[in-house]
C-alpha cells in the first residue's frame, strides 16, 4: 500500500520547484518577451514563448533574431518579418551589451523611436518601414557612439534635426526617399556615407560636404552647390527688378540697342575659347611633365610643374645671361629607408614596358639604369581624402611589413592623380598562374604549391587585421591577380589598405570588399569582407575556375562562386577540383576537402555564420601535409 507524502514535505518540493525554476530564468529572456510583447503581427517570433533555452550560448544564438557575444545580446536583427506596433525602447535598457537594432522591411508606423535612451548604440538601422512625422532636433543628442543610422524610405517630415550635424563617430547616415524639407545642416563630423536624395530639401550644399557625390542630393527640388549647379546669388537674382525705377515715374530706361548686345556675346565667347586654349596647353605641358604616359617615348628633357622658363629659352640647359638654370625635379616621395632613392625623371628616362591595364589605372615596369627595376601604379580615383590625410596613410601603409606583403616604396601626390612605386615580381601574378598558364607555356601549379599560396596569403591578411585595425576593411581588393607570386611561389600581397583613400564611387563599383552579400543585400561592408573575398579565392586556387561574381557588372555571368560550388559538389566533392593540380599523394585527397569546407565556411552568405578571420586562419595554418609540411 503506497505511503501517502507529509503535507510538510510537499510542501518543501513545492518550494523548492519554484525556488529553482526562478533560478534559472534569464533576465535577458524576461527583456526580450517584454519587447515582444510591444510588437504586432509578431508570429515570426512565436518561437520566443516558452523556449527553455537562454537566447545565447556564448556566440551562438538560440533565439531567432538574435545576436550574441560571449552569452551576452549585443543586437537585434529582426529584418523582414512583417512586425508592427511598437519598439519598447525601454526595455532593450536592461540589456548591458545592446548596441544594434535592426527592423529594417517591416510595417512600423509612428514617430521615430526614442533612441536617446541607449546610449551605447552604435548601429540603428529602420529602413524601408512607415515611421512618419517630424524628428526632435535633439533627438540623436546622447548618441555619441552611433556610427551607421538608417532611416531611408520612410515618411519622416520636417528638418533634418540639427544633432544628426555633430554627432562625431558617424560614418554611414542614409535618410533618403523621405519627405525632409528645409536645408542641410552643417556636419561638424561629415559620415563616409551619406544619401540625402529624394527628399524636399533646398538651399546650399555645406562646405563641409561639398565633395559628396551628387547623386547623394539628387531628386530634392531646390539643392544646389558642391557636385551640383553653383547657387545663384542673392545680386544676381535681384538684379533684374533694380534698373528700372531710377529715372523717376514717368520715364523707364532704355533697353542696350541689339547691335550691342551681340558684339558683347560675341567678345565673351572669344574670352573664353581663348582662356579654354591657354588652359589645353597649360595641361597638356603639365601632363607631359608628370604623366606615366611619357615613359614609352621619353623626352630629351623632362619638364615638370615649376620648371625654369629661363631654361627653356636658352641652350643646352643655360639661362639667358649665360649661367646654367637649377635643374627642376619632381621628387617621389620615399616611405622606406632600404631602397636606393631616384625622381621621377629618372623614371620617365628609364626604358620602360606597359604591363595593363587594372581596375584603377595603368601599370608600367621602369628599368632605371641605377637600381632595381619597380612598378609604378597609376590612379586616378584617390580623392577620397585631402592631402595631409592621404600623406599620413601612404606613410602608414609604408611601415608595414611582412614576408606576405609587397611593400610600397614611394608614392607621388597630385591632385588629379597619384603614382605608387613598388617593386617588380618577376613570377606574376596568381591569377596568370591559375588562368593564363597555358598560353604562355607554363605548367600548371600543385596541389602544393596552392596550399603553400592560401597559407601565405592568410598569414598577410592577418598581418594587415592586426596593423589596420581602425580599417572597415583591412584588404579590401583580395582577388588572384592582386596575389603575386615570387620566385619560390611564396604570395605576395598587393593593393592593400586602399579603401580609404579611394573615391566612394568608385570604390563600390571596382573593389571587391563591394561585391560581398552584405554589400549586396544590406549596402555596407565589414571586417568579414575579407573573409568572404579570402573563401571566394580558396574555391578559385581550388577549382581552377575564375569567380564569375568578381567581374563587372557588364558580365552576363554573374552566379556567385560559393553556390556554383555547392550544386557541383553533392555527394562527390571530388568532382569540383582542379584537374590540373596533377597527381594527389595519398592522405592529401582529405586536406583538400577541408580546405574546400573551409572556403565555403568563408563565403557565408550570413555575416553572423561565416567564420572569424581568426578561426579562418588558425583552420587553415593547422592544415599539414604527412610530411608535417
Amino acid at each position: 500500500m503506497a505511503m501517502a507524502m507529509p503535507f510538510h514535505l510537499l510542501l518543501l518540493f513545492s518550494l523548492l520547484f519554484v525556488f529553482y525554476s526562478h533560478a534559472y530564468e534569464s533576465p535577458e529572456s524576461d527583456t526580450l518577451l517584454k519587447f515582444k510583447s510591444s510588437l504586432q503581427n509578431a508570429d515570426a517570433l512565436q518561437s520566443w514563448d516558452n523556449n527553455p533555452n537562454p537566447p545565447c550560448t556564448g556566440q551562438t544564438a538560440n533565439w531567432i533574431g538574435v545576436l550574441c557575444n560571449k552569452g551576452a545580446i549585443w543586437g537585434l536583427k529582426l529584418e523582414n518579418m512583417g512586425l508592427s506596433g511598437t519598439i519598447d525602447v525601454d526595455s532593450l535598457k536592461a540589456l548591458p551589451d545592446f548596441t544594434t537594432i535592426s527592423v529594417m522591411n517591416n510595417n512600423f508606423n509612428g514617430p521615430i523611436p526614442q533612441l536617446n535612451k541607449l546610449p551605447e548604440l552604435r548601429s540603428a538601422y529602420l529602413s524601408n518601414n512607415k515611421f512618419s512625422g517630424e524628428i526632435p532636433s535633439d533627438a540623436f543628442d546622447s548618441l555619441i557612439q552611433i556610427k551607421k543610422l538608417h532611416l531611408s524610405q520612410n515618411q519622416f517630415t520636417g528638418p533634418i534635426p540639427a544633432s544628426l550635424a555633430n554627432l562625431p563617430k558617424l560614418t554611414e547616415l542614409k535618410l533618403d526617399r523621405n519627405r525632409f524639407t528645409g536645408t542641410i545642416p552643417d556636419f561638424k563630423h561629415p559620415p563616409h556615407t551619406l544619401d540625402l536624395s529624394n527628399n524636399q530639401l533646398e538651399g546650399p550644399i555645406p562646405p563641409s560636404l561639398s565633395n559628396i557625390d551628387k547623386k547623394m542630393f539628387e531628386g530634392n527640388k531646390a539643392v544646389c552647390g558642391g557636385q551640383l549647379k553653383a547657387c545663384e546669388t542673392p545680386a544676381a537674382s535681384s538684379s533684374g527688378s533694380n534698373t528700372s525705377t531710377s529715372t523717376g515715374s514717368g520715364s523707364s530706361s532704355k533697353k542696350p540697342p541689339i547691335w550691342l548686345i551681340v558684339i558683347f556675346v560675341v567678345v565673351v565667347v572669344l574670352i573664353v575659347v581663348v582662356i579654354f586654349a591657354v588652359m589645353m596647353m597649360k595641361g597638356r605641358r603639365e601632363q607631359e611633365a608628370a604623366s606615366p604616359s611619357s615613359v614609352e617615348a621619353p623626352p630629351a628633357k623632362v619638364r615638370a610643374k615649376g620648371y625654369n622658363k629661363d631654361e627653356e629659352q636658352g641652350s643646352a640647359g643655360n639661362s639667358r645671361n649665360g649661367k646654367k638654370a637649377p635643374e627642376a625635379t619632381v621628387k617621389l616621395t620615399f616611405v622606406r629607408d632600404d631602397r636606393e632613392k631616384f625622381d621621377l625623371p629618372d623614371l620617365l628616362k628609364a626604358s620602360a614596358e606597359v604591363l595593363g591595364s587594372g581596375s584603377f589605372g595603368s601599370s608600367f615596369k621602369a628599368a632605371l639604369s641605377v637600381g632595381p627595376v619597380v612598378v609604378v601604379k597609376r590612379y586616378k580615383q584617390m580623392n577620397n581624402a585631402g592631402k595631409e590625410e592621404f600623406l599620413e596613410h601612404m606613410r602608414r601603409i609604408g611601415r608595414l611589413t611582412h614576408a606576405n606583403l609587397l611593400p610600397l616604396v614611394a608614392y607621388y601626390y597630385r591632385k588629379e592623380e597619384k603614382l605608387l612605386v613598388s617593386d617588380f615580381v618577376k613570377n606574376g601574378s596568381l591569377a596568370v598562374h591559375l588562368h593564363g598558364h597555358k598560353s604562355l607555356g607554363q605548367p600548371a601549379l600543385d596541389w602544393s604549391t596552392r596550399l603553400k599560396i592560401v597559407k601565405g596569403v592568410a598569414k598577410g591578411l592577418a598581418y594587415l587585421h592586426k596593423e589596420l585595425p581602425s580599417l572597415i576593411v583591412p584588404h579590401g581588393h583580395l582577388k588572384s591577380s592582386n596575389v603575386l607570386l615570387n620566385e619560390s611561389f611564396e604570395p605576395l600581397l598587393t593593393d592593400y589598405g586602399l579603401i580609404p583613400i579611394i573615391n566612394q564611387e568608385s570604390a563600390k563599383k571596382l573593389m571587391v570588399a563591394y561585391k560581398s552579400p552584405e554589400y549586396v543585400q544590406q549596402g555596407k561592408i565589414s571586417r568579414k569582407s575579407d573573409v568572404w573575398a579570402l573563401g571566394i579565392l580558396i574555391l578559385e586556387i581550388l577549382t581552377g575556375v575564375f569567380p564569375a561574381n568578381l567581374k563587372g557588372k557588364e558580365s552576363d555571368e554573374q552566379e556567385d562562386m560559393a553556390n556554383w560550388v555547392k550544386t557541383v559538389v553533392g555527394d562527390q566533392e571530388t568532382e569540383v577540383f582542379d584537374k590540373e593540380m596533377g597527381t594527389i599523394k595519398d592522405g592529401d585527397g582529405a586536406l583538400m576537402q577541408d580546405l574546400l569546407k573551409i572556403g565555403l565556411s568563408c563565403c557565408e552568405e550570413d555575416v553572423e555564420k561565416r567564420l572569424d578571420f581568426k578561426d579562418a586562419a588558425g583552420r587553415i595554418e593547422e592544415l599539414k601535409h604527412k610530411d608535417g609540411a
